[in-house]
């Protein structure tokens, strides 16, 4: 694609715009959304992102199109996969219902910034060498192997080294002190509980990363797609986590789904790799002449994957003689309604 400097200015600023609004109605009113608030503005970012890619359809042609939205939905299904380490997070923090969305934003907005670091970094390796796509291509596969081995288990927040460390270096308050990240106590420095989540959040924030980009660059090799890909699925994740909060712990397959989905990209992008072989140890350093999978294909199979996910899901709760709305409804119910619903 070759676009005018002045696409990309404009791109970046409105999308910097939505960013910076977000988050000062987030510092301005911190709350947690009701359903129908929640369920609103997702629906508002996911229009949006479906309408810029019909721009894309109509200006670049179905070939860039389909590429985005391949991109978008595969970003979209890891942001939900992410958003259920989030919620694991928060709960093990205590994060208080008034500061969840102040922890949540800030969690994209780092996602925002490492993963449009990782994206300038990886479009530099992969234009100079070819070799990077057998690189990223099993980083996908070795993922996707993980999911499988996991995908039965129990899931639980278990803190990394950086957060062990974090924990036993500072000085942790015991309660959140009003939303404040530090504080001082009998004449010493502080952290809060409150400190720690986002810590938490933005240090898991790297390691989603180092999917997310891989499975994004076996799609689409194009720059300016793959960043607006990446960042129209992470808008309206704040709002996503509200309206799924009930549902994320129902959800079954969904990693199941996610290993289909990045085992395929990974496959995808070792074929690449060995197209454009410059490897002396494989074919004498000569290009394998492989069939390519189109982007028709590789869309059709993620939009299948997640499709038999959510259908699978639907079947699961309709054995179990319950709702989506039902879930819905369990979550905004307070205790003393929920017991009353259970006798």
């Amino acid at each position: 694609m070759e676009l005018p400097a002045w696409v990309w200015v404009l791109t970046i600023a409105a999308l910097a715009a939505v960013v910076v609004v977000d988050l000062t109605l987030a510092i301005r009113n911190p709350h947690r959304p009701g359903m129908h608030e929640a369920a609103l503005w997702s629906s508002v970012y996911i229009a949006a992102a479906l309408v810029f890619g019909g721009v894309m359809f109509l200006t670049q042609g179905s070939t860039y199109g389909g590429e985005f939205l391949a991109g978008f939905l595969t970003e979209k299904a890891l942001s939900v996969d992410n958003l259920f380490v989030f919620l694991l997070i928060i709960q093990a923090f205590r994060v208080p219902d008034p500061l969840q969305s102040r922890v949540l934003l800030v969690g994209i907005v780092l996602s925002i910034v490492l993963r449009s670091v990782f994206i300038a970094i990886g479009a530099i390796m992969i234009e100079r060498f070819s070799w990077v796509f057998l690189i990223f291509g099993a980083i996908l596969i070795w993922t996707a192997w993980g999911l499988l081995r996991g995908s039965g288990e129990e899931e639980s927040y278990e803190p990394n080294r950086f957060m062990r460390w974090a924990q036993r270096r500072l000085r942790v308050l015991p309660d959140y002190h009003g939303g404040r990240l530090m504080a001082r106590f009998d004449g010493k420095r502080y952290v809060t509980p409150l400190f720690l989540a986002m810590l938490a959040i933005g240090s898991t924030d790297i390691l989603f990363a180092l999917d997310s980009i891989p499975a994004i660059f076996g799609l689409t090799q194009e720059p300016y797609l793959v960043w607006t890909a990446t960042i129209f699925a992470l808008f309206g994740l704040r709002q996503l986590y509200f309206l799924l909060a009930a549902l994320l712990r129902h959800l079954h397959f969904l990693a199941l789904g996610l290993a289909a989905i990045l085992g395929w990209i990974g496959v995808k992008l070792i074929i690449n790799g060995l197209a454009a072989n410059q490897l002396s140890f494989i074919n004498a350093g000569r290009p394998l002449h492989i069939p390519h999978i189109p982007t028709w294909l590789s869309l059709g199979f993620i939009a299948a994957v997640l499709s038999a996910v959510v259908l699978a899901n639907w079947v699961m709760l309709r054995r179990q003689g319950r709702t989506w709305a039902d879930l819905f409804a369990e979550s905004t119910a307070t205790p003393a309604t929920a017991a009353a619903g259970k006798q």
